[in-house]
């Protein structure tokens, strides 16, 4: 084996477990914000300010205008995909979902994604094994559904659409990410991220204006405290994500395969950190199977990976 690849490699699976780990805290910061502010808002904000807290590390090496204009396209496509529509839904199924729940729901992305690289990527094919996988992780989301019981009560329904619109916010991240993968330009991707993220967050905030009961007066420090957390957070772990999907040699599903640990973080920092909020079997079950369905997908893929290096 290539010992270079191979250290290439692993460095790229320790970076994206550090941004697994980043994102995983997320649940409990936005569960927090949300106590005190409409979902748009709160996101526009955040948005807005990680986009901020990102000019001082391109600004030296801040693109021509011909660059930025050449690229324009792909950052309005990521920043609506990637920040506006996924992240106005993922706000919005949080007021509706538990945190723990949310977490796990957001860990299947992995899966969503693979599907969506297998009909965008002539080089990512669904096998036999990831099939398997995809089918075991959608059984645990069946399982996950149906145990809001969302025929029993309106609050069973309103989570029930809550988790909906959570899967949705996959299939977002999903089309993000190719389009991030397929374009390998050469822009800086702090200076990307930072766009992009700014770009969504002020849409988001935009709409908030006209739909929500946006508020300018001061908050507690616990929700200040969140959104500087959630700001940093997004600042950090997108462009860290970013640059490991501009790597070459890198796919798409193979990186996001490492998100199986934001169900299993993410529901425990939510059980633990949240006073309403405790582990129930259907919960626990359903991180099980979903995290035991990515790992599966992505040992039999990295197998089949090792293979090919080994015989070149």
């Amino acid at each position: 084996m290539n010992t270079g690849l191979y250290n290439s490699r692993l460095a790229t699976i320790l970076l994206a477990i550090f941004a697994c780990l980043l994102w995983s805290t997320a649940f409990v910061g936005v569960k927090i914000g949300l106590r005190y502010s409409e979902p748009f808002s709160f996101a526009g904000v955040r948005f807005m300010l990680a986009g901020l807290l990102l000019i001082p590390f391109w600004w030296k090496r801040r693109p021509a205008f011909s660059e930025i204009r050449r690229n324009l396209r792909v950052i309005i496509l990521v920043s609506f995909f990637q920040t506006f529509f996924m992240y106005g839904l993922f706000y919005l199924a949080m007021t509706m979902a538990s945190g723990a729940i949310a977490a796990i729901l957001i860990g299947a992305s992995p899966l969503t994604a693979a599907v969506v690289a297998h009909f965008s990527d002539a080089d990512d094919h669904l096998t036999l094994p990831k099939t398997i996988s995809l089918l075991l992780g959608m059984a645990g989301i069946v399982i996950l559904s149906l145990s809001r019981h969302p025929w029993a009560s309106p609050e069973g329904l309103r989570e029930f659409i809550g988790i909906v619109l959570l899967f949705l916010c996959t299939v977002s991240s999903a089309l993000g990410n190719v389009l991030v993968a397929g374009e390998r330009s050469d822009m800086d991707p702090v200076f990307f991220n930072s766009a992009q993220i700014f770009l969504g967050g002020f849409f988001l905030f935009f709409i908030a204006l006209f739909i929500e009961k946006t508020s300018f007066s001061s908050y507690p420090l616990q929700y200040y405290l969140a959104l500087g957390w959630l700001s940093c957070l997004s600042a950090v772990a997108f462009t860290l994500w970013f640059v490991l999907l501009q790597r070459p040699n890198v796919k798409v599903s193979q990186l996001n395969l490492w998100k199986f640990i934001i169900p299993v973080f993410g529901a425990i920092f939510s059980w633990i950190l949240l006073p309403d909020e405790s582990p129930h079997l259907s919960s626990i079950f359903g991180m099980i199977v979903i995290a035991d369905s990515i790992l599966l997908f992505y040992i039999g893929d990295a197998q089949k990976t090792d293979g090919r290096i080994q015989r070149h």
